[in-house]
């Protein structure tokens, strides 16, 4: 399927291959909490499971980040800095 016949599908059967992997966009809703549920499939893509620590920070561009946390603290300790 090439990326213009993806984009004619509706939202909630897209498909992108980015790199090697499929990738499936997922809308998610920030709840009144401010909390928003990411789905069990790009957790599981990720290679995340539940109760994995997580490090949630804006990149300032308008992106959200979520990294390992573990693997953020390493980084930040190493450099400086989080990319």
């Amino acid at each position: 399927m090439d990326r213009q016949a993806a984009c004619t599908l509706p939202a909630s059967r897209r498909i992108w291959k980015t790199g090697a992997m499929l990738r499936e966009p997922s809308e998610v809703e920030i709840d009144e909490s401010g909390r928003v549920e990411i789905p069990m499939g790009v957790l599981v893509e990720a290679g995340l499971a539940p109760g994995a620590r997580l490090l949630a920070y804006s990149t300032g561009d308008g992106r959200i980040t979520l990294r390992r946390f573990q693997n953020a603290l390493t980084e930040l300790a190493e450099t400086g800095t989080l990319s």
